[in-house]
């Protein structure tokens, strides 16, 4: 379970019988960065922000529109330079593999301006004063490819999944989808509402045993109302796994093995031997983002 008893996490008791740990995510970082390519943008107030996007071969004579997947980084995630691509679960979404899976998809992933400070703590994450920076970011990007996109999907990790749920509240009728991950912080019922009125999907996705939020008090009292929600998918696995089956633990000074999710989405919600974390979900995350994108064609008629 370990290399010796300090990797050993506390939870590792509860763990079944048969059952191991995984220390580390089964699939290769970086081998599809070259896919993507990096500019900047700034926006009328200045605020300039990296990105990093992959565009699908698309017809210039067809007007199929294909789905924008953003794909929002957790804190920190922006100091390891290209990595963060992996880091924010977008890297593999730009294979042949899951573009084919999902008929084709633009891939868009923003980078905050953060930095190390003095007390070694990270500075310039995701808040509030990024939404217009960010929401100006992807409606250029969509404008510069308007024939082209269709329903728009809001991937957050973490911090980048609080994030991704307060541009949905502030710009919801720009956004078809968001797709927190690893974050409890849902907007209140009222918002939710406004979900359904105008026909917005939710993909919420947290462990139970998520090492930064208690299951229990901050997600379990909102679960009636997401239940109800005629667009809302609730993913919340007892274990966050790695593509080996092995229950994922990450200790590096601090356990969060429970808390990176995002790397079940990043393998497409599938195990290494082609079997789903989610025998709702056959075709993994591709093939639901393929699903909900093709109900948003028959939506906008």
């Amino acid at each position: 379970m370990g290399k010796d008893n300090m990797t050993v996490p506390l939870w590792a008791e509860e763990m079944e019988e048969g059952d191991f740990i995984s220390e580390a995510p089964t699939y290769e970082v970086g081998k599809y960065f070259s896919l993507f390519d990096k500019t900047f943008f700034k926006d009328r107030s200045g605020t300039e922000l990296k990105y990093y996007y992959f565009e699908p071969d698309v017809d210039p004579e067809n007007k199929d529109k294909h789905p924008l997947l953003v794909f929002v980084h957790g804190t920190g995630n922006s100091l390891v330079g290209d990595i963060c691509i992996n880091y924010a679960g977008a890297e593999f979404y730009a294979t042949e593999k899951y573009q084919k899976s999902m008929g084709g998809a633009y891939v868009l992933v923003p980078v905050a301006n953060e930095r190390t400070g003095d007390d070694g703590k990270t500075v310039g994450s995701w808040d509030t004063a990024y939404l217009e920076p960010v929401h100006a970011l992807i409606m250029e990007f969509i404008s510069q490819r308007k024939e082209h996109i269709g329903p728009v999907f809001l991937f957050g990790n973490s911090s980048g999944a609080t994030f991704v749920m307060r541009l949905m509240d502030n710009y919801m009728d720009d956004f078809d989808v968001v797709i927190p991950v690893g974050s409890s912080s849902l907007p209140d019922d009222s918002i939710l509402d406004e979900y359904e009125k105008k026909g917005k999907t939710l993909f919420f996705a947290i462990g139970k045993r998520d090492e930064f939020h208690s299951f229990e008090d901050e997600v379990a009292p909102r679960l009636p109302k997401l239940e109800k929600m005629k667009n809302c998918f609730i993913y919340t696995p007892e274990w966050v796994r790695n593509g080996d089956k092995g229950v994922a633990s990450i200790n590096v000074g601090i356990e969060m093995g429970q808390h990176c999710l995002v790397n079940g989405v990043h393998i497409n919600l599938m195990f290494d031997d082609g079997t789903p974390m989610d025998e709702r979900l056959p075709n993994g995350m591709t093939g639901w983002i393929a699903q909900t994108a093709e109900g948003y064609k028959i939506w906008n008629g």
